[in-house]
């Protein structure tokens, strides 16, 4: 895999997810230990964030807007999407992965379709960049030439595809810049003296770990009962044509029912990075 080549380009964006790796990759940017510096910074909302990522991307805004903007995109609330598929309501509705048993393998856990990240993370950071080179509805964008930055850290390099788009080149910093893991990024950052940076994901998002959702039941139980409002929903096997129930977590227990956060931990199969399975590095960053 190669740097992308540095040619004439009309738009330099950043796409920040307000996590570790794309919020660092901001404020390098900002600091010019990254460089040329984006024109832009865009945020896809997908209104169901955790209070720390909109509290973190205030925070990007404050120490930097007024050098790199950052603009809020969204398609509008993915909850209202998940609410209406599992009621049945008529049309289609972006899915999300949600883990169900595995037919004919007891015990194992299957996901379902994963359209969530495409809709509501990657269509939105593409219409907001259309709209920042005043491209109308439909419009071909030609000659034009857009340089897009995604955070994705050198331990998950296998999430690094190329853009479908033609006239957008992708660029991975970490990968090919500053050759970096996570763990030296979150080093970094607290070198630079900036608050901790949690995890940027759905409250309900079926990626997270058992045990990152048991550490809310005992850090955030405000949080931990919103997640369990969305793991009860779900589960309900009898809408939407459901054959099975699903589950916000691989192990296939309800969020209640979790073991506490020590006896998961010590599970292998309880903490597998399952963002590597988001490839286009638009979440959990």
């Amino acid at each position: 895999m190669t740097a992308p080549s540095q040619r004439s380009l009309d738009l330099r964006v950043i796409s920040l997810g307000a996590g570790v790796q794309s919020s660092a990759l901001y404020l390098m940017a900002l600091d010019g230990e990254i460089g040329p510096r984006p024109d832009v910074a865009i945020f896809a909302d997908t209104q169901r964030e955790p209070p720390w990522v909109y509290e973190n991307v205030w925070r990007l805004a404050a120490e930097g807007g007024d050098r790199i903007p950052i603009v809020i995109a969204t398609l509008g609330d993915i909850g209202d999407a998940v609410v209406r598929k599992c009621g049945g309501a008529p049309g289609r509705f972006a899915s999300v992965p949600f883990w169900t048993p595995s037919e004919g393998r007891p015990g194992k856990a299957a996901p379902g379709r994963r359209q969530c990240t495409r809709e509501f993370k990657i269509d939105v950071v593409k219409q907001a960049i259309r709209r920042h080179l005043g491209l109308a509805k439909g419009e071909r964008a030609g000659k034009r030439r857009v340089e897009e930055w995604i955070g994705i850290s050198a331990d998950e390099a296998t999430r690094a595809k190329p853009s479908r788009t033609p006239w957008i080149t992708t660029r991975w910093p970490f990968l090919f810049d500053r050759y970096m893991r996570r763990s030296q990024i979150v080093e970094w950052l607290r070198a630079r003296g900036w608050p901790e940076i949690k995890k940027s994901a759905c409250v309900f998002c079926p990626y997270r770990q058992p045990a990152e959702y048991a550490r809310w039941r005992d850090e955030e139980p405000e949080l931990f009962s919103e997640a369990c409002r969305w793991d009860d929903l779900v589960r309900d096997a009898g809408r939407a044509g459901l054959r099975q129930p699903q589950y916000l977590t691989r192990l296939l227990v309800p969020l209640r029912d979790l073991p506490p956060v020590g006896a998961l931990v010590s599970q292998p199969h309880a903490n597998l990075n399952l963002f590597e399975n988001e490839c286009e590095g638009m979440c959990g960053v």
